[in-house]
């Protein structure tokens, strides 16, 4: 008013924006998140540290977001301690980049105790604005366990589910799998370290059977079985929230799932080489010495 006409066709001077965070209070927030922990937690929350400096929890979750911090996530790891790790992993990878002639090549493991498990009440379906729900409680019917081979060109799966995981049952899912395969191929098998797979009555049926070769992973990386991944799946898609009121439910909807998988198989692609395993791993190494 004080200035007419003229006040209109400009805005009068404000405060600017807030001042950018000082470098240093950046370096603190980021030395922080890596080197300490606050009192009575094992990890900060952005709202704990930016009590701690003073600051905004959004400054701090910018901070973060900009040097790739997430400490809410955690992974776990676990290297193996084998003393024929290098010459194992080169075994396996090397039948998944490059298989025999005149072979097949299967991953097999079994996937034991699955339970057959019925909630006590049942759920809501899911609808706008809502996830579906499932009680937490539950009653166990019993398990089975699944005896599965993976043939890694095609992606089809043999599937056999079992009550136990036995040397009995080993040898029972061999012999299917003697007679699910064209018999003028040799079979090559990559397996764990379950002792069941090392049975003596196992290694005498081997011998009997000389197209059968035992390829074995090392101890504690169960991750480089292809199988495990389509364990993963099967649980995924079809266990985990699945209803089933007895062991005979459960098993017919495995096997209606490995019927399903296998009218259209795909093969998982390993694209991972020996080489690049290994110096993974001696990074990985190297980390843990130096750090303890």
């Amino acid at each position: 008013m004080a200035r007419g006409l003229a006040g209109l066709q400009r805005d009068a001077t404000r405060r600017g924006r807030k001042p950018p965070l000082a470098a240093s209070v950046i370096e603190r927030v980021v030395k922080m998140t890596l080197h300490e922990k606050p009192p009575a937690a094992t990890h900060w929350s952005a709202r704990t540290l930016a009590r701690a400096l003073s600051i905004s929890h959004t400054s701090v979750q910018r901070i973060w977001n900009a040097h790739g911090l997430k400490p809410h996530l955690v992974k776990t790891f676990k290297l193996s301690n084998d003393k024929r790790f290098v010459e194992k992993v080169k075994d396996v990878v090397g039948l998944y980049l490059d298989p025999p002639d005149k072979a097949l090549v299967f991953s097999v493991d079994e996937k034991s105790q699955i339970q057959a498990l019925d909630r006590t009440q049942p759920g809501l379906p899911m609808k706008k604005g809502r996830a579906g729900t499932m009680t937490h409680d539950y009653k166990r019917n019993g398990t089975t366990t699944l005896f599965a081979a993976l043939n890694v060109a095609t992606g089809r799966v043999i599937g056999q589910c079992m009550k136990r995981h036995r040397h009995q049952e080993w040898l029972k899912f061999l012999r299917t799998i003697d007679r699910n395969t064209p018999q003028g191929l040799d079979l090559h098998l990559i397996a764990d370290n379950y002792a069941t797979h090392k049975h003596a009555k196992v290694k005498a049926w081997l011998k009997r059977h000389p197209r059968f070769h035992m390829h074995f992973t090392p101890t504690s990386a169960s991750w480089l079985n292809q199988v495990e991944r389509f364990f993963g799946r099967i649980t995924a898609d079809r266990i985990r929230r699945g209803v089933f009121k007895s062991v005979a439910e459960l098993e017919t909807a495995i096997q209606q799932y490995l019927d399903h998988h296998n009218a259209e198989p795909k093969p998982f692609v390993w694209t991972a080489s020996a080489a690049a395993i290994l110096k993974k791993v001696a990074r990985g190494r190297q980390v843990l010495e130096s750090v303890h």
